[in-house]
C-alpha cells in the first residue's frame, strides 16, 4: 500500500509540474497580430450578416444586425476560446461605440481580436454596391 501511495504521489507531482509548465508556456507566447480595419457604417445596408474568423486555437462566428446604419445587435453563434470566454462582452462595447476601435478584454486578447475580426467580416458582407 505504501508503494502505491508513493507512485500515486509521484504521478500527481509530474502532472502538476507538466500542467504548470504548459500554462506558463502558453502565457509566454505572443498574441498573433490580427489587423482590424474600420468599417464605414454609412455604406452598410440594413440586414443581418454572419461573419467568422479563426486564428488557431480561437474561432468565432457572429451574427451582426444593422438598422439605419447602426449596429443594433451582435450574437455570438460560436466561440471556441479556451480561457477567452470573457472576451464575449466586447460585443456590447462594439454596439455602444458603433465602432470596431474598442479595447480588447484584458486576459482574453486573442479571443477579443478574433471576435472583432469576425464582426468586421460580417459587416463587409453588408456593403452597398
Amino acid at each position: 500500500m505504501k508503494k502505491f501511495l508513493k507512485i500515486s504521489a509521484i504521478v500527481i507531482a509530474v502532472v502538476v509540474v507538466a500542467g504548470t509548465a504548459m500554462f506558463f508556456y502558453i502565457k509566454s507566447r505572443p498574441v498573433p497580430v490580427i489587423n482590424i480595419g474600420t468599417v464605414d457604417m454609412s455604406s452598410i445596408k440594413d440586414g443581418s450578416y454572419t461573419g467568422e474568423y479563426e486564428k488557431s486555437p480561437v474561432k468565432a462566428v457572429v451574427n451582426v444586425s444593422v438598422k439605419d446604419n447602426k449596429i443594433t445587435d451582435i450574437k455570438i453563434v460560436e466561440h471556441k476560446c479556451g480561457l477567452g470566454k470573457k472576451a464575449e462582452k466586447i460585443t456590447k462595447e462594439i454596439i455602444n461605440a458603433q465602432s470596431l476601435g474598442v479595447d480588447t478584454v484584458s486576459g482574453a486578447t486573442l479571443s477579443s481580436r478574433v471576435i472583432l475580426k469576425a464582426v468586421e467580416n460580417a459587416l463587409e458582407k453588408g456593403k452597398k454596391l
